[in-house]
């Protein structure tokens, strides 16, 4: 306990007797300050204990007190002292009915008792205040430690909230409750979901004071983690602020807390190379030594069904968009659920890494993350958390996005991802061909995310409105469009017609309300102008594609 002025009028070398103020005894005093200033208020901090004799104070002015006892308390001035038998035998009348209307403990020093004297009891009892708390906080860091290394994460924040007398809880790098302690103050933590948001937008280390949900506790969060993007978050709820003890607690549980969910940068390194070497031998058809070499870093992962995923962000999507000749469309709107889930910033593929990754360890799944230059390669288990986290996170970004397109399409802070159909270790190479496929798909039609499932179910339609596509259509039908122009017949129709109904004459005949041999006529005009056979079957493939894409087109 910090000194206080009753445990200086119970300083039994001191001698002070108390005048006024008898109820505000227990207030904590930071220093002990001489001045015989007139007006000393500023060069008051707030806390102090004042040591006057009244030098230059008219101290039997009724008025001139009642002013100068109520600056001094309007400052934080937490006490009086009156040195007797200098200037005055006694404290003047005026400055004690000052003192006593406002409340402000007054303390008689006799004449033999130095201000010194009250200096060095102050000093001394602040240095053992502070050496208390620091041996404290060892005691506490030492039993944080252990707790820690015996119990986890868990152990850790039981011990520092007894240290603290109140609650702990983690968050992890989605702003989710990871362990909270005592078991009740879960659900009190899961309410300050937003405001762990909040700080982690903030750069690396922060931290912030929040109001605690029950309106009843002082709630501290601090983000943990040595990156610029924080990986998890610790919340420390009390009744009153912390005092020196609980504070080291507090810093020490930090550190603790940042070792064990922030892993060494060499360790990260190596088990990137390790994931790598793993995906290039699944992918070479080496199932056996992927496994020999992931040992039990993965768990079971590579002998369950997962998917294969592949994702990249919008400046490296939109370079193999243009290099290819694709147009990029503009995603849905968002709605309010996929809008509280996006990533407000940061890049793309470090924020899906992040989710992954914290979805796989909730649900104690294993999961292989590869950065792969401007990509990110992910497995993960088939209908696991990490695959649905997968997913949320890339409809949410695009949803975000969508709201301020203006911006995404200044930052390129956007996700494109493909997902191979579910695959075994033996069939990897094959799921990496279809997740490229899958998001060859994404990036043409401007989603943020496609399912190689979806292709073999969908039409192929929608991959007809390709620039490059509608160039090659608009070059093959121009000269029967040329034709048509002069008012010399409808071949462009007419080849619709005998298309549609697979070169059946009088079928495509009746469509067009003509005679056959008009449409006959009409079809070796066409291999004219064309100076193709309509007997060759890819000619004629080449031409009803031609059409739907311009029909797509709307031309």
């Amino acid at each position: 306990m910090p000194p206080t002025l009753a445990s200086l009028v119970h300083h039994s070398a001191l001698k002070l007797t108390v005048r006024a103020g008898e109820d505000r005894l227990d207030v904590p005093v930071r220093w002990a300050h001489v001045s015989e200033l007139a007006d000393p208020v500023p060069y008051m901090e707030g806390g102090e204990l004042l040591l006057i004799t009244a030098l230059k104070l008219d101290a039997e002015d009724p008025v001139a007190m009642r002013r100068y006892v109520k600056r001094l308390a309007g400052a934080g001035v937490v006490g009086l002292g009156f040195a007797v038998g200098v200037n005055y035998d006694e404290i003047p009348e005026a400055l004690l009915t000052a003192a006593q209307e406002e409340g402000l403990p007054l303390l008689e020093v006799p004449r033999r008792t130095p201000f010194l004297a009250i200096s060095k009891a102050v000093s001394a009892a602040i240095a053992a205040d502070q050496y208390r708390s620091v041996t404290a906080g060892f005691a506490a860091q030492r039993e944080l430690t252990r707790q820690a290394l015996s119990d986890g994460p868990e152990g850790l924040l039981a011990a520092l909230a007894q240290q603290v007398d109140g609650w702990a809880a983690l968050y992890d790098a989605s702003g989710a409750v990871v362990a909270a302690a005592p078991e009740w103050a879960g659900r009190r933590a899961a309410r300050l979901t937003a405001d762990v948001e909040r700080l982690r937008e903030r750069p690396a280390p922060a931290s912030s004071v929040a109001g605690g949900p029950s309106g009843e506790d002082r709630v501290e969060l601090h983000s943990l983690g040595t990156g610029r993007r924080p990986r998890a978050a610790l919340a420390v709820g009390t009744a009153a602020p912390l005092g020196t003890a609980e504070r080291y607690a507090v810093h020490s549980a930090i550190a603790l807390l940042t070792l064990t969910t922030e892993r060494s940068r060499s360790l990260h390194a190596a088990e990137q190379r390790v994931g790598t070497a793993v995906l290039r031998m699944l992918l070479a058809g080496e199932p056996h030594h992927a496994r020999a070499v992931a040992g039990d870093l993965y768990g079971d992962l590579l002998d369950a069904p997962f998917r294969l995923i592949l994702a990249e962000s919008a400046s490296a999507s939109a370079a193999r968009a243009h290099a290819d000749g694709h147009a990029r469309t503009v995603p849905a709107p968002p709605t309010a659920a996929a809008l509280a889930a996006a990533e407000a910033a940061g890049d793309p593929l470090d924020g899906l890494a992040e989710i992954v990754e914290s979805a796989a360890a909730r649900a104690g799944e294993s999961v292989l993350v590869v950065p792969d230059g401007e990509r990110l390669v992910v497995v993960a288990g088939d209908g696991g958390a990490a695959f649905a986290a997968c997913q949320d996170y890339a409809l949410a970004v695009q949803a975000a996005r969508a709201a301020a397109r203006e911006q995404a399409a200044a930052d390129g802070n956007e996700l494109v991802v493909g997902v191979s159909a579910p695959a075994g270790p033996i069939a990897a190479a094959s799921a990496y061909k279809q997740a490229e496929q899958a998001l060859s798909v994404a990036r043409r039609r401007g989603r943020s995310l496609v399912e190689h499932d979806e292709l073999g179910a969908g039409s192929v339609l929608p991959l007809l409105q390709d620039d490059a596509v509608r160039a090659f259509a608009d070059g093959l039908l121009r000269a029967l469009r040329e034709h048509d122009a002069t008012g010399r017949g409808d071949l462009v129709a007419s080849l619709r017609a005998w298309l549609s109904r697979h070169g059946q004459w009088d079928a495509a005949a009746a469509d067009l309300g003509v005679h056959r041999h008009t449409l006959r006529y009409r079809m070796r005009r066409v291999e004219e102008i064309l100076g193709r056979s309509l007997d060759d079957p890819d000619v004629r493939m080449e031409l009803w594609l031609a059409l739907k894409a311009t029909a797509a087109a709307g031309e």
